[in-house]
């Protein structure tokens, strides 16, 4: 599993998910991208405090005010969340998770068809 990356709470994914859209912004402009009803500054202040700590974001000071900015880039959390779902639910087999996603009708065809698509390649590409 990536290596110093911890699992995230649903507020902290959900302002990270915000950050990595962004790129960079103050607590501010992280609320304005929140749906209403829009959470307390202080909330969303203390929780991006967190995120510093857990070394998933940084920060650029400006006098009292900070600008965060993601450290952990989305492709790394995605992985890292990939990683634990198929070593705690899958025994480490992505073949069952494709099987579980078909026995439970979750793909369509065209779903189907790109996996298909991306497995053809990829064993082309192994030869």
């Amino acid at each position: 599993m990536a290596k110093n990356i911890r699992e995230l709470t649903r507020a902290e994914e959900q302002i990270m998910q915000i950050l990595w859209d962004m790129g960079k912004g103050f607590v501010k402009d992280i609320i304005a991208r929140f749906p209403k009803p829009k959470p307390a500054y202080s909330t969303v202040s203390t929780i991006v405090r967190i995120l510093v700590q857990k070394g998933f974001t940084g920060y650029k000071a400006y006098g009292k005010t900070h600008e965060y900015f993601p450290l952990i880039s989305r492709e790394q959390y995605k992985s890292f969340e990939t990683e634990k779902l198929l070593s705690d639910y899958y025994n480490d087999s992505p073949g069952s998770l494709v099987s579980f996603l078909v026995e439970k009708k979750e793909l369509d065809l065209k779903e189907a068809d790109k996996i298909i698509q991306l497995l053809q390649k990829f064993k082309k590409d192994q030869r």
